[in-house]
């Protein structure tokens, strides 16, 4: 690794697939311009990683100018602990066992000659910023959502709008610089009413504590959100937008992946295929659809005429949802215009010639990636960040048809609406507008990423200070 030491940086990741991959993104993104990255994330998932990719080794493995290497921590409890269920619980697990674990491993890596310059985490786990804090080390954190979200989880944590309450649960709210939120369309997290309470306190923590990182970095890009993310900055500490962070001029294939589960192979079903002619349909890797849902989708798809290929995977053990079983009748008439697989490589199906739009549950990392592919989507969210990426999409991007307005609406989306998003998302003059709009968008985030882009140009202007600061660091020692 040559004589002097590349600067090292720490990520920590929570343990969810929404969260490892934009971190893994960023520490590519980082490795490929000069710099050793260690991810870092429980070993629960950590297993899976292995399980499912190549390259998941504490080694380092090169990319560009630098290297990328992994080391997961035991979180104390084993794997099919019943307390993992609640997030609250674990997570204060998580928080308990890592305090004491990471700083063993950044002394370890001091005593190895690589020592630690910069920690990066995402949100969910604002603890790691003390820990840094601890060790007189600099933190930054990747926001994985839209800058529009993030002034929403702002401005309700400092308490400068109105939201919807217990009395009241049915206001818009008007944020600075954003389109009239409908009550609908506010990160459920900060509704009232939200079943998931628990992710609303863990994301509410990064707010508490965000005088402590140095600098937020962003998977977004700046023409896509440019008022927004101005006007943040002027209220919180340095944002740097870096999206889209799947796309990596230095790595264009990417060796180095982190998908939780195997990809099924779909590319050379797709290549079958004639061009704009294959429906996508995936929800993710935390959005489970009910039979009912699920069946009218199928039909749908079935009246629609389009072929298709759907991602339907089957809940783990510790979600209480029944795996989807699709009528034998439906498989019949389908034949080969259908391909249902359990997992896939996104980016890459996104990419592909053959699909026409993306029915999706609109997740920052998809919207993003259907934005900077040019795909239509049709928006089908559920809860958190995707009813309001749903707005973005549909009405500001305008890239998208609305099949639905998510979880809160409790409503059966019959195969009437299904069909008429589809036809109207893949054929016809509205067709034609949103598919101009999305080669429009995926130029933008194109020239982002590019080098010298404005993305490149903040991911850059971080490494320097990151250098900057561990210079600083290394003379404090050298005079001490």
């Amino acid at each position: 690794m040559g004589s002097e030491p590349l600067i090292h940086v720490f990520l920590v990741s929570f343990p969810g697939q929404g969260h490892v991959n934009p971190l893994l993104r960023l520490g590519k993104r980082l490795a490929s311009k000069g710099l050793l990255v260690t991810l870092s994330t429980p070993e629960i998932t950590g297993k899976q990683l292995r399980n499912a990719n190549d390259n998941i080794t504490d080694e380092p493995t090169p990319i560009g100018d630098g290297f990328v290497r992994f080391e997961f921590f035991e979180d104390g409890w084993d794997d099919d602990d019943p307390r993992r269920k609640d997030l609250d619980n674990y997570m204060a697990q998580l928080e308990l066992v890592a305090k004491q674990v990471i700083p063993e491993m950044i002394r370890k890596y001091a005593e190895q000659g690589r020592p630690v310059s910069c920690f990066i985490n995402n949100p969910f786990i604002p603890w790691v910023s003390d820990v840094a804090e601890s060790l007189g080390l600099p933190s930054a954190m990747l926001w994985v959502q839209s800058c529009a979200c993030f002034s929403a989880y702002y401005h309700y944590y400092n308490k400068l709008v109105s939201f919807p309450t217990e009395e009241n649960p049915e206001i818009d709210v008007q944020l600075p610089c954003v389109p009239l939120l409908k009550y609908d369309e506010v990160p459920s997290f900060l509704h009232p009413a939200t079943p998931y309470p628990f992710l609303r306190r863990a994301i509410l923590g990064q707010f508490k504590n965000l005088d402590k990182p140095f600098c937020i970095l962003m998977d977004t890009f700046q023409d896509l959100e440019n008022d927004t993310v101005e006007y943040m900055s002027k209220l919180c500490p340095l944002i740097r937008t870096v999206g889209p962070l799947f796309k990596n001029p230095k790595e264009p294939n990417s060796k180095i992946r982190a998908d939780f589960y195997k990809p099924d192979d779909c590319i050379e079903w797709l290549d079958s295929k004639p061009p704009s002619s294959v429906v996508y349909i995936s929800f993710g890797s935390v959005v489970f659809l009910k039979q009912d849902q699920a069946e009218e989708i199928a039909y749908g798809l079935l009246t629609a005429g389009v072929n298709f290929l759907w991602v339907l995977r089957p809940p783990s053990k510790d979600i209480p949802f029944d795996p989807i079983t699709l009528p034998d009748e439906f498989l019949k008439k389908v034949g080969d215009k259908a391909k249902i697989v359990q997992w896939c490589p996104q980016e890459k199906v996104l990419a592909h010639s053959s699909v026409s739009c993306f029915v999706t549950h609109c997740g920052w990392n998809s919207s993003m990636e259907a934005l900077a592919l040019g795909v239509p989507v049709v928006a089908f969210p559920q809860w958190g960040d995707q009813v309001t990426d749903a707005k973005y999409l549909v009405d500001v991007f305008e890239v998208g048809v609305r099949m639905c307005r998510g979880q809160a609406e409790n409503k059966l989306i019959t195969r009437d609406e299904v069909e008429r998003c589809l036809l109207e998302a893949t054929v016809g003059p509205k067709a034609e507008e949103i598919k101009r709009n999305a080669s429009k968008w995926k130029a933008k985030a194109e020239a982002a990423a590019a080098e010298g882009g404005s993305s490149d140009r903040n991911i850059q202007a971080f490494i320097e200070e990151v250098k900057m600061i561990s210079l600083k660091q290394v003379n404090q020692l050298r005079m001490s």
